[in-house]
């Protein structure tokens, strides 16, 4: 891709899709520009990637074809304001922050303007991110590909209508941090009886990553998989029954509810 690629904050998400990008050698780093207030990790992007760094984020929005507001979600009034008169007329402004709309954001910019809000999530800092994309009128056909396939040098991506962004936003960007509590309540149990905590962890993730591949290169539905699982009068079908017993299904179900509905409130913010 034929474009410079900007990131307004380069925070942990902005710098896992940076890595992403580049490894994926659809843009190289000269083509990359950063922005922070500070200057810890605009450096450390440098030094990791070679990108362009500064601290302006009017350089950014000015020079770049393509510009990530990677920041939070209190800020968006204020760096677009800050940016507005600077952006090309053609580019394209990418929104990566929960609770922030397409139709709010273009009005801050006062003018038609070609915006997508993208969602990714941690994991697309080692090229498993599960991202989703909502695009506005403004954006081509050639553009969304284009787009599209910068997203998926760091994992996957769904386009999705823009009401499904925030139980997207849920269940793609804060599932993670979901998994990960699961996957120390897997380990925690396995060194109970004995097991080294090093060896626990890679027990419990090793079946999680592979568990998640099943249901992704199978087309098969889970329940289905865990039928295979679960052998008759066997003991993972007692363990199954333990987790009914104590409410898993109904505890995600709250938790994936309780992210929406934060989300919610802080678009009205």
């Amino acid at each position: 891709m034929d474009k410079k690629i900007g990131f307004i904050g380069c925070g942990n998400m902005a710098m896992a899709m940076i890595q992403g990008i580049i490894k994926s050698k659809q843009i190289k780093p000269n083509q990359i520009y950063a922005s922070n207030p500070s200057m810890g990790n605009l450096e450390k992007a440098k030094k990791l990637h070679n990108i362009h760094i500064t601290q302006d984020n009017r350089l950014v929005a000015e020079i770049c074809d393509v510009v990530f507001l990677s920041v939070q979600p209190h800020l968006y009034a204020a760096i677009i304001g800050e940016i507005k008169d600077v952006v090309k007329s053609d580019a394209i402004i990418i929104l990566v922050a929960a609770g922030q709309t397409l139709d709010q954001n273009i009005k801050r910019f006062g003018r038609d303007i070609k915006m997508v809000k993208a969602m990714p999530n941690t994991p697309s800092l080692i090229g498993e991110g599960m991202t989703s994309l909502s695009i506005n009128p403004f954006v081509t056909e050639k553009e969304k590909e284009e787009i599209k396939a910068l997203l998926e040098s760091f994992g996957r991506v769904e386009l999705i209508e823009e009401n499904l962004m925030d139980a997207a936003s849920a269940v793609g960007g804060s599932s993670p941090a979901f998994v990960y509590l699961f996957i120390e309540a897997l380990a925690d149990s396995a060194v109970m009886h004995g097991m080294s905590r090093k060896q626990a962890y890679v027990f419990a993730a090793q079946s999680v990553l592979g568990a998640a591949k099943m249901v992704l290169e199978t087309d098969t539905h889970p329940g289905e998989l865990k039928d295979m699982v679960c052998s008759p009068g066997g003991s993972t079908i007692e363990g199954i029954a333990s987790l009914e017993e104590n409410g898993l299904r109904a505890a995600v179900i709250k938790a994936v509810n309780r992210c929406v509905e934060k989300t919610k409130s802080i678009s009205k913010l």
